[in-house]
């Protein structure tokens, strides 16, 4: 397979890597893994954290004080101004949800208005299937319509939110094209590679490069690799000079095996892998600019 890796960089800035932490996802549970945090104090704490081991994001799903997902502005604005009073780290919140109307996903971000929000880019089956029980953990169809596109485009416009593109498949990444012809969406555009979750793109080094070439040149762009498949697309993203995410929502074992005890420990190691291959983790001031978030 032939790859360019400097056409791969695109708008990303080849000598930094902007490390997202992804802190506590909306399925995740402490019956699975006893570090994910709960709180807007918990979160907050957790995102300091992140920070100082070498993030510059932290990608946010609220949560009740038990657990559940919520989409309360409150809780929203209580985790935004927990995390502001300890760290500068940018914050990004999700829009995702199955069965949850947009004007409520929607409020929070023109309220409480995060540096960047999730934007996800298509429908699909979206599940998670079990070779060991022979069965789906869970099976849901993931809705996302060009019209609550538009509507989260609109209200992240308003609010002077920076757009992140949450892409689970190539499909996703070419659905860009009527956004930009009515301009609800601009160059330069900030894109999350999803792979691994199962209706979406399969995790490989060869589909994660097949899935940059698709992408604006001028787009900075990050992985997320769902599961254990997150190290190897991690190295092969720092490689191409593309930006990484880790965190609990989205794998909770170091690439040893052994279950990471926070966010941290999975941004320390991917700091660590950065720094292996000349990179340096950015600042959030790095990030903004490389990113060009509004201030």
């Amino acid at each position: 397979m032939s790859f360019d890796t400097q056409d791969s960089v695109k708008g990303n800035d080849p000598e930094r890597v902007v490390i997202s932490a992804a802190l506590t996802g909306a399925l995740t549970t402490r019956e699975q893994c006893e570090a994910i945090p709960y709180t807007p104090e918990e979160v907050a704490e957790e995102a300091a954290a992140a920070r100082e081991a070498g993030a510059a994001v932290a990608h946010i799903h609220a949560r009740t004080d038990e657990g559940d997902p919520t989409f309360s502005t409150e809780t929203y604005r209580e985790i935004h101004e927990a995390v502001r009073a300890r760290t500068d780290i940018l914050v990004n919140f999700s829009t995702g949800a199955v069965d949850e109307p947009v004007e409520t996903r929607t409020d929070y971000i023109r309220e409480v208005s995060p540096d960047i929000a999730a934007l996800n880019m298509g429908s699909m089956n979206y599940a998670k299937y079990s070779d060991r029980r022979e069965d789906f953990v869970f099976d849901q169809v993931f809705d996302n319509s060009f019209s609550e596109i538009q509507a989260f485009l609109s209200a992240m416009n308003d609010a002077g939110v920076k757009p992140e593109l949450e892409c689970f498949d190539t499909g996703h990444i070419g659905n860009i094209r009527p956004l930009l012809k009515q301009g609800g969406l601009t160059h330069p555009i900030q894109f999350s590679l999803i792979m691994g979750v199962l209706g979406g793109i399969p995790a490989t080094v060869e589909n994660l490069a097949h899935q940059v070439r698709q992408l604006p040149d001028d787009a900075t762009w990050q992985v997320i690799g769902v599961g254990r498949d997150q190290w190897p697309l991690v190295g092969a993203a720092l490689s191409m000079g593309g930006n990484v995410r880790v965190g609990l929502e989205d794998n909770f074992y170091l690439p040893e095996g052994e279950m990471a005890e926070s966010n941290a420990d999975l941004v320390a190691r991917a700091a660590r892998m950065a720094r292996d291959v000349g990179r340096e983790p950015a600042t959030p001031a790095e990030a903004r600019e490389t990113m060009e978030v509004p201030e």
